[in-house]
């Protein structure tokens, strides 16, 4: 019940009628596009899932999932945010490449890594806990 109530919040943070707005950051798609997210979903009605440590990463692929296969939200778009900003440089491709394992290629296009302006995006997805996917 917990998982719902949370991508909820989430399907309405990212429509328009949010007071907040979305930071504007360029970040790049496990596909390797340079997108700003703000104008990727601009205007479409989609869920962003996000993970701010490893261990909220782990768990953002199940709430994929479930937002995939609910028929309540048939036609949403569903992006995944990783903010890597903590991870010294060095390290990212590498975790990069192992976001990358078991995701088809569309999947891929629409999971953005970031990697500048974490505290905006904690404050947009109004993270608590790191260790939950927001």
């Amino acid at each position: 019940m917990r998982i719902w109530s949370a991508v909820a919040v989430l399907l309405c943070g990212a429509g328009m009628a949010m007071a907040q707005t979305m930071p504007q950051t360029a970040g790049e798609t496990l596909s390797g596009q340079r997108v700003t997210l703000a104008q990727a979903v601009r205007g479409q009605r989609v869920v962003l899932v996000a993970g701010f440590s490893r261990a909220g990463g782990e768990g953002t692929g199940a709430w994929v999932k479930a937002v995939q296969t609910d028929p309540a939200l048939k036609g949403v778009a569903v992006w995944q945010v990783a903010m890597l900003a903590g991870v010294p440089g060095i390290f990212r491709g590498a975790i990069r490449n192992g976001m990358k394992k078991g995701l088809t290629a569309a999947e891929q296009e629409r999971f953005v890594v970031l990697a500048e302006d974490e505290a905006a995006w904690r404050s947009y997805f109004g993270v608590t806990e790191d260790s939950e996917p927001t």
